[in-house]
């Protein structure tokens, strides 16, 4: 059932960077795919594409939160036209995670039950989204896109990315939340209502700025109890450059920097 945006959201406590609606056709269904953009190019335009033949705006609202795109890719006309049914822009600072927290935010004013987040790069296959959706409604509170477990695809992965993904940040964060996690860098995942608005995950915090905000809940959700589990997904890296936000050498210390700090609790609310 979706819940009514009239109950009481202890919005007044959260911190949410400022950020602008440019568009927004009202909510249709319980639950949302929001898109993470920053200047993505084709990219995004061949990934809502695909969306539009699987038909998934007839299950899901579809909301893509743009970090500044000067590349024309968000031109409005066209991403109605693609049934995307609202664009929100961050002026606030931060990366990937305070781009979420002010997308998780928008939906949760709007009364949405359930959360799906699919990168804008296209890699993942949205194939899987009316499966996350499935889960959310079986009760499931936190889903992982996985091409590890069985089913799964994996498609030209930089030998670097699976060897730390495989053998660090997954058993790390396994050992350290108590729930086997076997791909946990990637940002396609689901997330009930109910567990975002626990105030033991807080996730409207400006200590998430970069990508936080999914080893914390990565590390903090199972441990609270919460029904997860990991679903089979395809992820395709093109051939050639790998299109990351993460820089080489410093965005992957960064990134490790972050998995210690979230293994060891020091991203809990206080």
């Amino acid at each position: 059932m979706t819940a009514d945006i009239s109950e009481h959201l202890h919005t007044s406590t959260w911190q949410v960077p400022a950020y602008e609606t440019a568009l927004w056709q009202g909510r249709q269904h319980a639950s949302c795919v929001i898109i993470p953009v920053i200047n993505e190019g084709s990219r995004i335009i061949n990934l809502l594409t695909r969306m539009a033949q699987l038909n998934i705006a007839d299950q899901s609202d579809i909301i893509i939160i743009d970090g500044g795109s000067t590349d024309g890719s968000m031109e409005l006309e066209r991403l109605k036209s693609l049934k995307v049914r609202g664009l929100l822009i961050k002026k606030g600072p931060g990366k990937l995670s305070a781009q979420l927290r002010c997308a998780y935010a928008f939906a949760l004013e709007q009364g949405y039950d359930g959360i799906v987040t699919i990168d804008g790069n296209d890699k993942d296959d949205p194939e899987a989204i009316p499966r996350f959706l499935q889960a959310l409604d079986e009760g499931v509170d936190f889903v992982q896109a996985s091409r590890f477990v069985p089913g799964g695809i994996a498609e030209n992965t930089p030998k670097s990315r699976d060897f730390a993904i495989r053998f660090i940040h997954a058993p790390m964060l396994s050992m350290a939340s108590g729930f086997r996690w076997t791909d946990t860098t990637q940002g396609f995942r689901a997330y009930s209502r109910k567990m975002l608005l626990d105030p033991r995950v807080a996730p409207f915090r400006d200590v998430f700025m970069t990508y936080e905000l999914l080893a914390y809940l990565s590390y903090r959700v199972p441990k609270l109890g919460y029904r997860c589990v990991e679903l089979p997904t395809i992820r395709r890296y093109p051939q050639g450059e790998v299109p990351t936000k993460i820089s080489s050498v410093k965005g992957n210390l960064s990134v490790l920097e972050v998995l210690f700090k979230a293994c060891t609790g020091q991203y809990d609310p206080k």
